[in-house]
């Protein structure tokens, strides 16, 4: 492990607009470039002091304390991308109050899924086994209201893959794409923050004296890296979890999130009374720096592209000065972004 306390960020980074080299991207899970899945490396902060640390991610359970408590998402991932004819895919993002879905279509060339296909409200595309998508109108600058004409989670379970992006050049199996915490299907695309978790890891934990608890959040298609504020997505934060928040941070001890999910849903239920609350429905609530945050301590997170509405998140439990510091200090040492790289925890 390595220590940098380094007060200030030298001139020339910009978290706002900094370059993600292609190098830095996980191409493939850590199991195919001979790792275990807990086998990634950890990058940790530390907000009190201004400390940045190298770790694997098996040191956990040896960074938190006993009586911490780490909430963790339990939605399982979809296989929320249908390929229609041509050059065309579907990515099923997130179900809306009335039946409808937000989509977004995307262009493969060459195995590859650019973003932005065609479209236009009333167009009607053929999928698959005879299922039938309208297009309803533009939700956003890429996705479209839109309804199936059947079931769509039971026809996804039958006819769609995982969604991956061109940086993943080969499609990979559903499990490849669910966490150890995976119980409530919903989500298009995985919670990775808590897909290094081993069974052994979550025991690990659990015999030093961590408190683990689920949440869900039903997350959509995180490619909302340009400037984009998450839609509202399903949540549910159950009376059991938000009594065990309270009770923990009355005691002294630290929630952890596993992930921005959950630090969307926890943040949510603690709206109206600044304390956790169970709490169900949907969520359009987006943490920065402004709002704060109220019952999360520290976050377990992956590493986000540039100008990425998560990274707000991470500022405010880091501050900008010091997250700046966290992702210079990640692209110096080699460190591998997106869904199958490495994790940054982000310690008060």
């Amino acid at each position: 492990m390595t220590v940098d306390v380094g007060p200030v960020t030298p001139p020339g980074f910009s978290l706002a607009d900094f370059t993600l080299p292609a190098d830095r991207e996980a191409h493939d899970p850590p199991e195919a470039r001979g790792l275990a899945r807990d086998g990634v490396r950890m990058l940790v902060s530390r907000a009190a002091s201004g400390e940045i640390g190298h770790h694997a991610f098996g040191d956990l359970p040896g960074l938190l304390l006993p009586g911490d408590l780490l909430v963790v998402n339990d939605t399982g991932t979809l296989p929320a991308q249908v390929r229609a004819a041509g050059e065309l895919a579907v990515h099923f993002s997130t179900p809306l109050p009335d039946g409808a879905w937000l989509v977004e279509l995307r262009q493969v060339k060459n195995k590859i899924n650019m973003p932005n296909g065609p479209g236009f409200p009333g167009q009607v595309i053929d999928l698959p086994a005879g299922a039938v998508l309208t297009l309803m109108s533009k939700a956003t600058s890429r996705l479209w209201r839109a309804r199936l004409s059947v079931a769509v989670v039971p026809y996804l379970l039958r006819h769609g893959v995982p969604i991956r992006y061109s940086y993943v050049p080969r499609d990979w199996p559903l499990p490849s794409y669910q966490t150890v915490f995976a119980r409530k299907p919903g989500s298009a695309e995985m919670p990775s923050a808590s897909r290094p978790f081993t069974h052994a890891m979550v025991t690990e934990l659990v015999t030093r004296g961590v408190l683990i608890a689920p949440l869900t959040l039903h997350a959509g298609v995180s490619s909302l890296e340009a400037d984009e504020d998450p839609y509202p997505e399903p949540h549910d934060v159950p009376p059991a979890t938000a009594r065990l928040v309270n009770y923990v941070r009355a005691h002294g001890g630290r929630v952890i999130a596993a992930g921005t999910t959950v630090v969307r849903a926890l943040e949510t239920s603690a709206l109206r009374t600044g304390a956790a609350e169970p709490s169900a429905g949907w969520t359009s609530y987006v943490v920065t720096p402004e709002t704060g945050v109220t019952v999360a301590d520290g976050l377990l997170t992956g590493l986000h592209e540039p100008r990425s509405s998560h990274l707000r998140m991470l500022a405010a439990f880091a501050g900008p000065e010091l997250l700046s510091r966290c992702y210079e200090a990640a692209i110096a040492s080699g460190y591998l972004w997106h869904e199958f790289g490495d994790v940054h925890l982000l310690l008060p």
